[in-house]
């Protein structure tokens, strides 16, 4: 018996054939959305998925400004950033951080699902929020997928 055709063969960031997708945020639940941008980000959804290599596609999320909160959510969730110096915690609501910086919410959302290591921070660079319809990343020639097809 041959055993060199049982070889494993592991995808690495060289052999992955990275693609650039338009997500649009519009009506979206922000933890629904999160999740399956950061499976997209890590390459759960391709063959060639490996565990410790970024095989993953460039997510380009619009629109972050109409995203939804299930619940009371919207008023009641909190964001916690702390200074490092006593007395320098902060509190910011749902509804104060989407008027301000509606793009911080999707991405802290993203970014806590992703792993919490060097793979997950060169991950993490692979996705681009955009509070409106308009994004840069036209040369990519990105694709539009919907959310609602992915399981």
């Amino acid at each position: 018996m041959n055993t060199v055709s049982y070889k494993t063969l592991f995808g690495s960031a060289e052999t992955a054939n990275k693609k650039w997708f338009v997500v649009d945020a519009e009506g979206q639940p922000v933890g629904r959305l999160a999740s399956k941008v950061a499976k997209i980000i890590r390459g759960k959804y391709k063959t060639c998925y490996t565990p410790h290599a970024d095989c993953g596609d460039n997510v380009i999320v619009i629109n972050a400004e109409k995203v939804t909160f299930s619940g009371l959510k919207f008023e009641n969730k909190d964001y916690v950033s702390f200074s490092g110096y006593p007395g320098g915690q902060r509190f910011t609501s749902a509804e104060e951080i989407l008027k301000n910086h509606p793009e911080r919410l999707i991405e802290k959302a993203v970014k806590g699902m992703l792993p919490k290591n060097v793979l997950g921070r060169k991950l993490y660079t692979n996705l681009k929020v955009y509070a409106g319809t308009v994004h840069k990343h036209d040369a990519q020639q990105p694709e539009v997928i919907n959310l609602d097809n992915l399981k």
